[in-house]
């Protein structure tokens, strides 16, 4: 099990973190080189006065109606809970969105704010590609360049959404370093940032790195948690007994969960990528047995051996597939108010079928182990409890490499 370090018998107060440093309790902080603090530091301040602008708002408001098609469905997954058994299933529809997940809400609010800044250059990393393909949307809709990272192993098994960034006139760069994957997209785009930082924005597509992003995404993602409060209060009159969501970096999660923080009577549970088992190498569970350490800007938990050199980390799902997890995350597990859990290949495998037959919906391989938890808990639940699950993003770009594996799956077993 990982370390823990947080003082859970003291008062939560979810709008008194990050402070001025950027710290979530032990985590989070700003671990950058010297040429990016200037940057980091004018983006806090612009962030800080956008979002006490009433125009500024407005316009984000705006665009996450007309364009990104908010507000999402709070869905009764009917036939899920009746193949469960248990509690009623509500699924927070986030795959409905323009471009296909949650990734939208943040990279149109950090558009706003490059125009804002009059940086007309946007880079970003992607790994399963919803954030790439959300960051290249905005990049057309603005009028913005756009430049998205992608690892070459991610590219291979999300080709589909190379092609949408493409064809939205963004120039993706495949990244052949390292693992190929999240990690090393992050690196480079961090190298393209520190060379080009007077005319380039770095929108970062999920709540870690150094401050402010990881308040700044979690912010522009809290619309997903505050909407559910309003629809379930709506449709159930009450709060939910228990909500869940897959966690990253974790940019979903924490804007799904950060409004029910406060609400001790609500369960909240992130599921991480347990991949092929939890032995070194083969998952992406950062809270079994990571370590404290630094990596891509912020302290956190970090899957990493004992002279700290980051480890090679697995998942079917590329957007899960990464050795870190968002500071807010960790202060809040230490706290022990957001548990956490995971989700293996073969479960998610499993799931993903059984889910599209039952619903007719095809979630994401990332969503989906969110699923893999919630059927779990749902059975254990009693009829008169309710459970949320944020399904964070469609599975259209993983249908290509679900067939692939379940062919070898029938293949290998002839």
């Amino acid at each position: 099990m990982a370390e823990t370090g947080e003082n859970s018998s003291a008062t939560l107060d979810r709008m008194s973190l990050p402070d001025d440093g950027g710290h979530f309790g032990r985590y989070g902080g700003v671990f950058v080189p010297e040429t990016l603090m200037t940057a980091l530091k004018k983006l806090g301040e612009v962030y800080a006065e956008a979002r006490a602008d009433e125009n500024y708002i407005t316009e984000l408001r705006g665009h996450l109606k007309e364009f990104a098609g908010r507000p999402t469905e709070l869905y009764h997954a009917s036939r899920l809970t009746e193949h469960c058994g248990g509690a009623k299933i509500y699924l927070k529809r986030e795959d409905l969105l323009h471009t296909g997940a949650h990734k939208i809400n943040n990279a149109i609010g950090q558009a706003l704010l490059a125009k804002r800044m009059g940086k007309k250059r946007i880079i970003a990393e992607t790994g399963a590609g919803q954030h790439g393909v959300a960051t290249a949307a905005v990049c057309a809709k603005f009028g913005l360049e756009c430049r998205v990272y992608m690892g070459a192993v991610d590219m291979e098994r999300q080709s589909l959404n190379v092609f949408r960034m493409r064809l939205m006139g963004a120039e993706v760069i495949g990244v052949e370093a390292g693992q190929k994957t999240l990690k090393e997209a992050i690196n480079e785009a961090m190298r393209d940032w520190v060379t080009n930082v007077r005319e380039t924005h770095y929108i970062l597509g999920s709540a870690l790195g150094s401050h402010p992003y990881p308040m700044m995404v979690r912010d522009f993602h809290r619309v997903i948690g505050q909407e559910t409060k309003a629809q379930v209060l709506e449709r159930e009159g009450r709060l939910p007994d228990e909500m869940i969501a897959c966690v990253g970096g974790g940019s979903n999660a924490i804007g799904f969960f950060f409004d029910f923080l406060e609400e001790e009577s609500v369960r909240l549970v992130g599921v991480e990528a347990g991949g092929r088992g939890i032995t070194r190498g083969d998952h992406a569970a950062r809270f079994e047995g990571g370590k404290l350490g630094v990596l891509q800007g912020c302290k956190t938990f970090i899957l990493q051996d004992s002279d700290g050199q980051i480890e090679l980390t697995h998942s079917v799902s590329a957007g899960l597939d990464y050795a870190g997890i968002g500071p807010e995350h960790a202060y809040y597990r230490d706290r022990g108010r957001i548990d956490y859990a995971h989700a293996s290949d073969d479960e998610v495998l499993e799931v993903f079928q059984l889910f599209s037959r039952l619903e007719g919906i095809l979630p994401a391989l990332e969503s989906t182990h969110a699923l893999v938890h919630g059927i779990k808990r749902a059975k254990e639940m009693g009829k008169d409890e309710i459970l949320i699950i944020n399904l964070s993003g469609r599975g259209d770009k993983d249908v290509a490499q679900v067939q692939q594996l379940l062919d070898l799956e029938v293949s290998s077993s002839k």
